[in-house]
C-alpha cells in the first residue's frame, strides 16, 4: 500500500499538489477570511496579523497553506493529515520559523540539506531506503511544473530543517524517570502464559418476570430513551420504474459496455461443483460476462428506466414551481390533469425515513426541509423509481404514554436485567474460581465446577505471548486486565462481543530490566523522544493560540 501511494505521488505529483493546495486555501479562507462588511464598512476586518503574516490576505494564505502541504508530502510521502490537522500544522510550523528568526537559527548547509533529503519518505523506494532515481524523477517533474519550482522545494526543506532545530530546543532532552521506563517494559514485554474461560452471554437465560410496577418505574427513570423525536407527516406521488420499463431498449453492446464500466458490481457466481482452478489458469472474460449477463441487463434497464422516472418527477416539481401552485384545489387539479395520485406516508423521523420508501435517509432529509411555504420537494430517487413529496405537517417531539411503549419497555427492562445478572454472575464465578485455583484445583476443572448449568463456559490455554505481540485469535480488549494481574490470579470478567471472558495467569516472566539492556535503552530513547515532541507541540500550540487571540475580531 505504501509503495502504491509513493508511486502515485511520484507520477502525479503536480496534480495532487494542485488539488491539495486548492483545498487548503479554501479551508484557510473559510477560517480566516474577513467578513464582507456589506452595509457597514466600519466593521470590515482588513487584516488578521499572525506574526509577520496577514491571514486575511489570500497571498499569505496561499504561501502558508502551500508550504505546509508540500512539507507534509515530502516528509510522509503522501498527504497524511486531515484538513484541520494540516491547518494546525501550518500555523505551528510558521510559529517555529518565527522563533527560528528570533533565535538566529542559520539555514542548513548543502551537506545538511542533502542529508535531510535522504530521510524523506517522498524519495524512499519500496525497501524504505532513499531512491536516487525517484529523487531524480521528482526533480525532472519540477522543470515542467508551473505551480512548483525547485527553488520552492529547497525553501520549504530549508524551513523544515530550521523549524526542526527549534522544536529540538523547545522539546529538550525529554527527561524520563527510570520507574516509567521499567513500567513500560513490564507492560509491553512481560511474557504471559494465560488460560482463558469464556462465558456465553447469548445462551444465558435467567428467569425475569417484571411486574407492571417494575416496568413503569423503569419507563420513568429512562424516559429520555422513549421520547419520540420530531416527525413529518407527508404524502407522495410515485413514479415507479415499472411504468417506464417498456420504453427502454438496449443492445448487446450497451450491456457489455455497462459491464465493462462496472465489473465489481457483477462478480461471477461461485460454482460449488467446479474444480479448483489451477494456479496458472488464465481468466476467461467472455465466460465471466456470460455468467452474469442477465443481472447486468436487469441493472442497466433499471438504471435507464429510473432516469425517466426522475425526469417525470422533475417535470412535476417544475410545473408546481412554474405555475406557482399552492396546496389545495390548485394542487388537486394539477395532479388530476396528469392522472397522478398522492399516496399517504406514515409519520417518520429524520433518523428513520418512511418505511413505504425503504427508510431512505435522502428522502427523510428532504422532507424535513419542507414546510407550509415550501410544501413540495424536488424529484427524489426511491428504491423503486422516483417520488415527489408533499408536506402536510411537522409533528413536534413528545413523551409517549407508558401504554404506547409497554412492549419496548418490557424488552429493554428484560435485557437490562439480563446484563446486570450476567455481571453479578461473573463476579461470583471469579471469586469461586480463584478460590479453587488457590486451593490447587486445575483451572478448567474449577471453571466447570462453579459454572454448572447456569451458563455455558469454554476454556482454552494460549501460547506464551507479550502485549507487544498479542495472540491473533483473541479480542485484544479482553487482555486489558493483564497489566494488573500477577501469577496465579484470575481477572474480573470482561464483556465483549456477547461473551464474558476470564483470564487466569498461569505464568508471568518479566523482561530484562537492567539499565544496560538493549530493551531498556530502546524504551528510554522512545519515551524521551515522545516527551520531547509533546513539550515542543504544547509550547507551539500555546504560542499559536496567543498570537491568534491578539487579532480576534471583537464582537460589536
Amino acid at each position: 500500500m505504501i509503495s502504491w501511494i509513493q508511486r502515485t505521488f511520484q507520477h502525479h505529483f503536480r496534480t495532487i499538489f494542485a488539488v491539495l493546495l486548492g483545498l487548503l486555501i479554501i479551508s484557510f479562507v473559510v477560517t480566516y477570511a474577513p467578513s464582507s462588511g456589506i452595509g457597514r464598512a466600519e466593521n470590515r476586518v482588513l487584516t488578521r496579523p499572525f506574526f509577520d503574516l496577514n491571514l486575511a490576505s489570500q497571498e499569505d494564505q496561499t504561501r502558508l497553506a502551500g508550504d505546509a502541504a508540500l512539507s507534509v508530502n515530502l516528509q510522509a510521502g503522501y498527504m497524511g493529515l486531515e484538513s484541520d490537522q494540516l491547518q494546525q500544522y501550518a500555523l505551528q510550523r510558521y510559529a517555529a520559523l518565527h522563533m527560528a528568526d528570533q533565535l538566529h537559527v542559520p539555514a542548513p548547509t548543502s551537506d545538511e540539506l542533502a542529508g535531510m533529503v535522504k530521510t524523506l519518505r517522498a524519495f524512499a523506494g519500496d525497501d524504505g531506503q532513499f531512491d536516487a532515481k525517484r529523487y531524480a524523477t521528482f526533480r525532472d517533474s519540477l522543470k515542467t511544473n508551473p505551480r512548483l519550482t525547485e527553488a520552492d522545494v529547497s525553501r520549504v526543506l530549508s524551513d523544515d530543517w530550521r523549524a526542526s532545530r527549534v522544536e529540538q530546543l523547545l522539546g529538550g532532552p525529554g527527561y524520563v524517570l527510570p520507574a516509567d521506563i521499567k513500567t513500560q517494559l513490564v507492560q509491553a514485554d512481560s511474557t504471559w502464559t494465560v488460560a482463558v474461560a469464556t462465558a456465553d452471554y447469548t445462551g444465558f437465560a435467567p428467569s425475569i418476570k417484571p411486574t407492571d410496577a417494575d416496568l413503569a418505574k423503569f419507563f420513568e427513570e429512562n424516559a429520555f430513551r422513549y421520547e419520540i423525536p420530531p416527525r413529518v407527516s407527508a404524502t407522495y406521488v410515485d413514479f415507479p420504474v415499472t411504468a417506464y420499463a417498456a420504453q427502454i431498449n438496449v443492445t448487446d453492446a450497451d450491456v457489455k459496455a455497462y459491464y465493462d464500466a462496472n465489473p465489481a458490481r457483477f462478480p461471477k457466481p461461485a460454482d460449488p461443483k467446479a474444480a479448483t482452478p489451477a494456479k496458472d489458469e488464465k481468466p476467461d472474460p467472455a465466460a465471466d460476462f456470460a455468467a452474469v449477463r442477465p443481472q447486468v441487463l436487469t441493472a442497466l434497464k433499471f438504471e435507464r428506466a429510473q432516469r425517466l422516472a426522475v425526469k417525470a418527477a422533475s417535470d412535476l416539481a417544475y410545473a408546481l414551481f412554474d405555475g406557482k401552485v399552492t396546496s389545495g384545489p390548485a394542487l388537486d387539479a394539477l395532479l388530476a390533469g396528469g392522472k397522478l395520485v398522492r399516496k399517504p406516508l406514515a409519520p417518520f423521523t429524520r433518523e428513520a425515513g418512511p418505511a413505504e420508501l425503504g427508510g431512505s435517509p435522502q428522502i427523510a432529509d428532504a422532507a424535513f426541509k419542507l414546510d407550509r411555504d415550501r410544501f413540495y420537494s424536488d424529484a427524489l430517487t426511491s428504491p423503486t423509481g422516483a417520488v415527489v413529496l408533499f408536506w402536510q405537517d411537522t409533528l413536534p417531539s413528545r413523551k409517549p404514554l407508558f401504554a404506547e411503549m409497554r412492549e419496548k419497555v418490557s424488552a429493554d427492562y428484560i435485557e437490562n436485567e439480563k446484563r446486570r445478572l450476567f455481571v453479578e454472575l461473573g463476579k461470583s464465578l471469579r471469586t469461586q474460581i480463584e478460590a479453587r485455583v488457590k486451593a490447587g484445583e486445575v483451572f478448567d476443572k474449577a471453571v466447570a465446577a462453579v459454572a454448572g448449568s447456569t451458563v455455558k463456559v469454554e476454556t482454552k490455554s494460549l501460547p506464551a505471548f507479550t502485549l507487544r505481540q498479542p495472540p491473533q485469535d483473541i479480542d485484544y480488549s479482553v487482555l486489558g486486565p493483564l497489566e494488573r494481574l500477577e501469577k496465579g490470579q484470575v481477572s474480573e470478567m470482561v464483556i465483549a462481543q456477547d461473551k464474558g471472558t476470564f483470564l487466569y495467569v498461569i505464568d508471568k516472566k518479566l523482561p530484562d530490566l537492567a539499565e544496560s539492556s538493549p530493551a531498556y535503552i530502546a524504551a528510554r530513547t522512545q519515551l524521551a523522544s515522545s516527551i520531547s515532541r509533546f513539550n515542543s507541540d504544547s509550547y507551539l500550540q500555546d504560542l499559536v493560540a496567543q498570537e491568534l487571540k491578539k487579532s480576534e475580531p471583537v464582537a460589536q
